[in-house]
C-alpha cells in the first residue's frame, strides 16, 4: 500500500499499476471505520488496484464549527487501510484538490431542495465538486459509496449522469454497530451516554419498518419524528418518506416507487443521518 500526497505522485503510481482498466476507488473523509473498510473490501474484491481518497473537502461544509471538528485521524486509518488490499491511498492538502477556488455551480434541480440540500445549503455543490475533482485525479472505472448517504449518492449518480463521466457508482449496504447506530465517522465525536441513547434512531426506524401496515405515511412520519423527539439526547432536523430516485415525499403507500425514510438528528452538537427501506 502506498500512500501519495500529490496529484503527480498519484498519477505516476497509476501509471506503475499498469492496468487498461481504471481503478477501484472508494472516496473517504478519512476517521474511518467498519463501514468505510466494507466499501475498501467490496472495491478490492472487483478491481485489480484499489484507490482510498482521504481528504476532509472544506467546500461541503456549511459550518465552519462543524469542519474544525470534524475527526482527522490519519494515522490510525491507513493501519486500518493496510491488512484490506488497498492499493494507494490518496491523502492531498487542499491546494492539490483546488489549486483555485472552484466557482461551478451543479445544478440538481429538486433532488438538492429536499431533507439534506434544504437544511444545508451549497452542502451538495461542494460534494459535487470534489467527488468530481477526484474522478478526473483516478480516473476509476468504479466508484464505491454507502448507502447511509442516500441522498448523496443519488446526487453523485445525477452529476456523473451530467458530465458524462465513464464512471460505475456502486451503492454499499449501511454497515451498523452491534446496538444498530449506522456507522459514521461523527460517532467518535458521541459521549459514551450520547452514543448509547443515538442507538434509539435506529431502533425507531426498524420500528418504523414494522408499522408500516398499521398507519398511513403522515401518520407514520409523525410517530417516527415524535418517538425520537421523546428522548432528551436526541432532536429530529428532519424525518421524510421519499421515493428512491426523485427523492420527493410519497404520500401514500400505493404508488410504485421504493419508498425511503431518511432522517437527521442532533445528538448533542453532533448530527446524525440514517436511513431505511420501506
Amino acid at each position: 500500500m502506498k500512500l501519495v500526497r500529490t496529484v503527480e505522485d498519484l498519477q505516476k503510481e497509476l501509471k506503475k499499476a499498469g492496468h487498461e482498466q481504471g481503478p477501484g476507488f472508494v472516496p473517504t473523509m478519512g476517521a474511518l471505520h467498519q463501514g468505510h473498510l466494507s466499501l475498501v473490501k467490496q472495491a478490492v474484491a472487483e478491481n485489480k488496484a484499489v484507490v482510498v481518497s482521504i481528504f476532509v473537502n472544506p467546500t461541503q461544509f456549511n459550518d465552519p464549527k462543524d469542519l474544525e471538528r470534524y475527526p482527522r485521524t490519519l494515522e490510525a486509518d491507513l493501519a486500518l487501510l493496510e491488512p484490506t488490499g488497498c492499493s494507494i491511498v490518496f491523502a492531498p492538502a487542499v491546494h492539490e484538490i483546488y489549486p483555485e477556488k472552484d466557482t461551478r455551480k451543479f445544478n440538481f434541480g429538486d433532488l438538492e431542495k429536499v431533507m439534506e440540500g434544504k437544511f444545508r445549503p451549497g452542502h451538495f455543490n461542494g460534494v459535487a465538486q470534489v467527488v468530481s475533482r477526484l474522478f478526473e485525479m483516478v480516473r476509476p472505472a468504479k466508484a464505491y459509496f454507502g448507502l447511509k448517504d442516500f441522498q448523496q449518492l443519488a446526487i453523485i449518480k445525477n452529476m456523473v449522469k451530467q458530465l458524462q463521466l465513464p464512471v460505475e457508482i456502486v451503492p454499499c449496504a449501511i454497515v451498523r454497530e452491534p446496538g444498530g447506530l449506522a456507522m459514521s465517522s461523527r460517532n467518535e465525536l458521541l459521549t459514551r451516554e450520547q452514543r448509547e441513547n443515538a442507538v434509539a434512531i435506529s431502533r425507531t426506524l426498524f420500528k418504523a419498518k414494522e408499522l408500516r401496515g398499521q398507519k398511513n405515511v403522515r401518520e407514520l412520519a409523525e410517530w417516527v419524528t415524535s418517538e425520537v423527539n421523546n428522548n432528551p439526547f436526541l432532536e429530529v432536523e428532519y424525518f421524510a418518506i421519499v421515493d428512491d430516485e426523485q427523492l420527493q415525499p410519497v404520500k401514500s403507500w400505493d404508488d410504485n416507487s421504493i419508498k425511503v425514510g431518511c432522517i437527521a438528528v442532533y445528538c448533542g452538537k453532533i448530527r446524525l443521518i440514517d436511513n431505511i427501506v420501506f
